[in-house]
């Protein structure tokens, strides 16, 4: 799925003008999320070296020759980029580097890998990081992006509505994860990550999913993201109790609820995202639990499932209109239990919209006959 032409011709206007005005002679943007982003291109060209080179007045981009037909048919070619095409046996860092005028700064796409950037310092230039530099262009969404995303929400919704019927004793994490897969590609083209996790393994944030078999009185945390055909991702986090919570669990989590409602009251436009994360964090430490909220309070998501802005103490950055994050608290008991609310908001002009619909409360399953699927 790829937008209007002058989408693209937009974004790549709006780097060089960021390059001019931030004194770069050009960014060297490698394969991944930037290249999809500035060209719908999803290219993977493996260990050989492409790269798009935009400078304040000219852009091209460098390609194997075998890749290079697609590119010219595509956006590239349609949005005026030069398509320059290298055969096994040339120099293609070289060819990035041609022609650029100034001082040599060249900002460079975070995910480059280390072989090509170090080949590219080689040459003499100095490199800063693409993702800080052009984060102005890639933070905030536009229309057609918002677009996306709300349906990235409303699909992982879809899923997680059918968790409580997954959730029964007598079945492991893995069977759980599996209805999951396919649940989530009933309305996405590709699985990012699933988290189960029951019990004790619901204290790790980053559990994956195990053979322990959940039982009366589970906490589950369910973790899960999905890729669009448009590349976009969806991410949410919802908390299940299989049966009963104790009388401890409910409290924790009833203030993990207010917390986590209190951050989508404070969303909006001129907050930093270090005050977001500290409104958040300080209801959960006041109650008691500081020492079991281990992570940020959220991340940025669009083309990559994480980017920024980050909303973590300490961040400066203020918030704008149109920007896209996780709101995302948890409380975590080593070796027991652990519970998280995420959803993802949109920045508006006077606050935040959630994109994620699903109840916030601690899902309640009701046991049903101890069964293996």
């Amino acid at each position: 799925m790829t937008f209007p032409l002058e989408t693209y011709t937009a974004r790549l206007d709006a780097v060089a003008a960021l390059l001019a005005d931030r004194g770069l002679d050009a960014a060297v943007l490698t394969p991944g999320p930037d290249l999809r982003f500035l060209l719908a291109s999803a290219i993977d060209t493996h260990e050989r070296f492409s790269a798009l080179v935009i400078t304040p007045t000219s852009r091209r981009i460098i390609v194997p020759a075998v890749d290079a037909g697609a590119l010219r048919d595509g956006i590239p070619g349609q949005a005026g980029v030069e398509v320059v095409a290298w055969t096994d046996g040339q120099d293609p860092h070289g060819l990035a580097l041609s022609g650029l005028a100034g001082s040599g700064r060249i900002a460079v796409s975070g995910e480059m890998t280390a072989d090509h950037l170090l080949t590219l310092q080689s040459r003499g230039v100095t490199t800063v990081n693409a993702t800080a530099v052009l984060r102005d262009v890639f933070m905030v969404k536009d229309a057609a992006e918002t677009v996306e995303l709300r349906r990235a929400g409303a699909a992982i919704d879809e899923v997680h509505r059918q968790v409580p019927s997954l959730l029964r004793p007598g079945r492991t994490e893995r069977e759980v994860a599996a209805d999951l897969e396919t649940l989530i590609l009933a309305g996405h083209v590709s699985v990012d990550f699933i988290i189960v996790g029951s019990g004790p393994h619901g204290a790790d944030p980053h559990h994956d999913v195990s053979d322990r078999v959940l039982g009366h009185g589970d906490i589950v945390v369910i973790d899960i993201g999905g890729t669009l055909d448009s590349g976009y991702h969806s991410d949410c986090t919802r908390t299940y109790v299989v049966g009963d919570p104790r009388p401890d669990q409910a409290e924790a989590y009833r203030v993990l609820q207010v917390a986590q409602q209190a951050g989508l009251d404070a969303a909006r436009p001129g907050i930093t995202a270090g005050e977001l994360d500290g409104i958040v964090r300080d209801i959960i430490t006041e109650a008691g639990y500081g020492q079991f909220y281990t992570h940020r309070t959220g991340h940025g998501i669009g083309l990559s499932c994480h980017e920024e802005p980050f909303i973590i103490a300490g961040n400066d950055l203020s918030l704008v209109e149109g920007m896209t994050f996780s709101i995302e608290p948890g409380i975590y008991v080593p070796g027991d239990w652990g519970a998280r609310i995420e959803d993802i908001v949109v920045l508006t002009a006077s606050g935040c919209e959630p994109l994620n619909g699903t109840t916030h409360d601690l899902v309640q399953v009701a046991e049903m006959t101890e069964a293996r699927s």
